[in-house]
Formats: C-alpha cells, sequence, structure tokens
C-alpha cells in the first residue's frame, strides 16, 4: 500500500465529519434562504428572501462598505507586505519569523482589542498625543473607531494581513535569481525599473494569490467589524447576523440569504484566484 493511500485512508473519518457538517449546514442555509422553514410553517420554496435582501437599500450600503473594508485592507496590506519583504529579502530566517510570523499567531479579537486600546480616544495613541501637544486633551484625538471610514477596521487587517501576504511574497522573492536584477542594472535599468520590469512579474503569482485571499477572508470577516465597527450601515457578515439573531423567526430567510450571497462571492474570488495563478504561472 503506497504512503498516499494510507495518508488519504487516515485522513477519511475526520474528512468525513467535517464534509458531512459543513455540507448540513450549507444546505440548511441554502433551504432556509429558499423559504423553506418547516419549525415556523414555511414550507413552500420561493425567492422572497432573496428579493427583499438584493433590492433593500440596507443591503446595497452594506455591501459597499465591505467592499470598501475588503479593497483598502488588501490594497495597503499588499503594498506594505512587498516593500517589507523586499527590505528582508536578505535577512536570515530567524529574522523574518520574529517580524512576520509573530503577528499572525495573535488571534483577530486580541489584535482589535490591542488597536481599540491605541488608537481609541482614551487610549495610548491618543495620551501620547496630548502629552506631545498635539492635541488639547485625550478626547480631540480623531475618531479612528466606530467611525464612517472604518479606519480602525482596516488598521486591524492591515496589521494582521500585512504578515501573511508578505510571508508568500518573501518566498517567491528567494526564488527570483539576483542575476536577473544585476543584468538589468548593467543594461541601465534604475531601482525602480529592476523591480516593475523585472522582479515585479516573477513574484506576481505570489502577489496575487496573498492578495485575493485576504480580500475573500476580510469579506467574509466578522469579528473585527463587529466590535470596531460603526451601528450603519453594517458590512455583509455582521448584518447576516443582526438578522440572524432577530426574534422574529421570519427574518431567518434574509440572513440565510444574505450568507449565501457571501459565500457566492467568496467561490467567485477563490475562482479569480485560481484562474489568475494559472495565467500567471504560464506567463
Amino acid at each position: 500500500m503506497s504512503d498516499r493511500v494510507k495518508i488519504a485512508l487516515l485522513l477519511t473519518p475526520a474528512l468525513l465529519v467535517l464534509g458531512v457538517l459543513f455540507s448540513g449546514g450549507v444546505l440548511a442555509a441554502l433551504l432556509q434562504s429558499l423559504g423553506y422553514f418547516p419549525a415556523i410553517g414555511m414550507t413552500e420554496f420561493s425567492l422572497d428572501a432573496y428579493r427583499e435582501v438584493l433590492g433593500s437599500r440596507d443591503f446595497l450600503d452594506s455591501l459597499g462598505l465591505t467592499v470598501y473594508i475588503a479593497g483598502a485592507s488588501t490594497a495597503i496590506s499588499t503594498v506594505l507586505a512587498v516593500a517589507a519583504a523586499l527590505a528582508l529579502r536578505r535577512s536570515s530566517g530567524r529574522v523574518s519569523a520574529v517580524v512576520f510570523q509573530l503577528p499572525i499567531t495573535i488571534p483577530h479579537l486580541v489584535a482589535a482589542v490591542g488597536v481599540a486600546l491605541v488608537v481609541s480616544q482614551t487610549g495610548l495613541g491618543a495620551r501620547l498625543a496630548a502629552a506631545l501637544g498635539l492635541v488639547g486633551e485625550p478626547s480631540e484625538f480623531p475618531a479612528l473607531l466606530y467611525d464612517p471610514y472604518s479606519v480602525g477596521i482596516i488598521l486591524t487587517y492591515v496589521w494582521k494581513e500585512v504578515p501573511f501576504i508578505a510571508l508568500i511574497v518573501l518566498a517567491a522573492l528567494r526564488g527570483v535569481s539576483e542575476e536577473l536584477e544585476e543584468v538589468a542594472g548593467t543594461l541601465g535599468a534604475n531601482a525602480w525599473q529592476r523591480f516593475w520590469y523585472v522582479t515585479l512579474p516573477l513574484i506576481s503569482p505570489g502577489v496575487v494569490a496573498g492578495s485575493l485571499i485576504v480580500f475573500a477572508f476580510t469579506f467574509g470577516a466578522f469579528e473585527i467589524p463587529f466590535l470596531l465597527g460603526q451601528t450603519y450601515p453594517n458590512i455583509l457578515p455582521v448584518m447576516a447576523y443582526n438578522e440572524y439573531r432577530d426574534i422574529d423567526l421570519a427574518a431567518r430567510p434574509a440572513a440565510m440569504a444574505i450568507n449565501v450571497v457571501i459565500a457566492v462571492m467568496t467561490a467567485l474570488f477563490a475562482a479569480l484566484y485560481l484562474r489568475l495563478s494559472r495565467r500567471l504561472r504560464r506567463g
């Protein structure tokens, strides 16, 4: 018996349990989103929940905010991660492990609390700014939490996701021969041109992979926006949660419809990632 068959047999029980739980949850959500909820007497399938959700102004505002947070967090994280990976390209593995791997081990909830303690108007940043004379009182510090621009949420995601993307980019950078950049330099290319025309095309599969994974994650994440986000509009996962916990069980199909929309969009991001990665590898 080959090693692959042995590994597959060992993993089969765990995969079956996870598969049944996952597929069962997805199926239950899909059925409820289609109006099938026998617990409250709803036994006819319909698309009323999707019509209600997709035609709602609240949903459109929530979708716009979700895309904004995910896009801004991903863009800033990607730029900073590439810059950090370039700076630590020639460093030892221990340095990169401390700089990048340590933040990854910190849960997102802990990161959210830490950011709140630093950037809130009663936090360390506000007190330090008041002590330095930058503001008169800590209460005059800019409101970075529960604000319309979701600065606190984006800061938390950036702090958490930069190390993740940077590790991927760093691995790709170490696979790039420095001789190619040296040849470009001898041909008259400056540092920016060497990066843009030589290095970036070679590491682009890693950059795209990390960016799409982060975008998909932040698009469907719940805990940080729930803790640090404004009251209205909410992002889609928080909106779905609020609908789900409504005491009126008739709101449950709308909550499940939102969850299905999130799942479909995340699947589209995954498909886009696979397609782009294949193209970049061929290129």
